[in-house]
């Protein structure tokens, strides 16, 4: 390829980072706060989080950007622009993912935990901000970073806006050369080199919430303690 063209290429890529970090920070927020709700004490809010988690998992992502980017800007008279509209649509379908994952974690800390709290008298918000997020988020790491990856593959969704992004790039540049092996092959190594970048990421990201975490183990005696010897009650032998 000519340096117009990788330049294309790297453009798109720039695009692709941007969507992402944008779009998962929403989605962190969202997964937050929805997965919180559908532990809450009020059933209004546990079946308002269950109704958007139900209603966001079970709607395509493609449609949810067809959605916000060509249904809404007519019916409310404004127009985002692509990328805005692509982070919206992303970082709301895939909250609803994350929003399990925080529940699921929340749900498995032990109850114990959560009783130590009320007999401290701490208040709802104490015993999650102090006992159980501690506890939760390590064990939200290893499926979020998973959630992570999924929603780097979803970028690509946005092309169909017309969107520069890494997709939308390599379409552009297997047209120009009308060569498809080799330009998506490079767009897979690209999308492969991100992706294990966030994964190393992830992973030292769990090692350091989960320094500290639990008990030590336990270590075992050098020198097991020895069987007391029988005493001959008769006498000796």
């Amino acid at each position: 390829m000519t340096s117009g063209l990788w330049e294309l290429v790297l453009q798109g890529v720039w695009v692709t980072v941007q969507l992402l970090f944008f779009s998962a920070l929403l989605a962190t927020a969202v997964s937050f706060v929805i997965g919180v709700g559908r532990t809450h004490r009020l059933w209004i809010v546990r079946f308002l989080a269950g109704f958007y988690t139900e209603v966001f998992r079970s709607t395509s992502a493609l449609v949810m950007i067809f959605w916000v980017f060509f249904v809404l800007p007519p019916a409310f008279g404004w127009q985002l622009v692509p990328m805005w509209a692509g982070t919206l649509a992303l970082g709301l379908t895939y909250g609803a993912y994350g929003s399990e994952i925080v529940r699921g974690a929340l749900a498995a800390v032990d109850p114990a935990q959560k009783e130590g709290g009320i007999a401290l008298s701490f208040t709802p918000w104490q015993r999650m901000k102090l006992i159980l997020l501690p506890q939760a988020v390590p064990e939200m790491i290893p499926p979020f970073s998973n959630l992570l990856i999924e929603l780097l593959k979803g970028t690509a969704l946005v092309s169909i806006m017309g969107m520069g992004d890494l997709a939308f790039s390599g379409n552009l540049v297997r047209l120009a050369l009308q060569e498809s092996a080799e330009i998506y092959t490079y767009i897979l190594l690209i999308y492969f080199v991100i992706a294990f970048l966030l994964t190393r990421v992830m992973r030292g990201l769990e090692k350091k919430l989960k320094a500290g975490v639990g008990k030590a183990p336990v270590r075992k005696p050098d020198t097991e303690l020895k069987r007391p010897e029988a005493t001959n009650v008769g006498g000796a032998v």
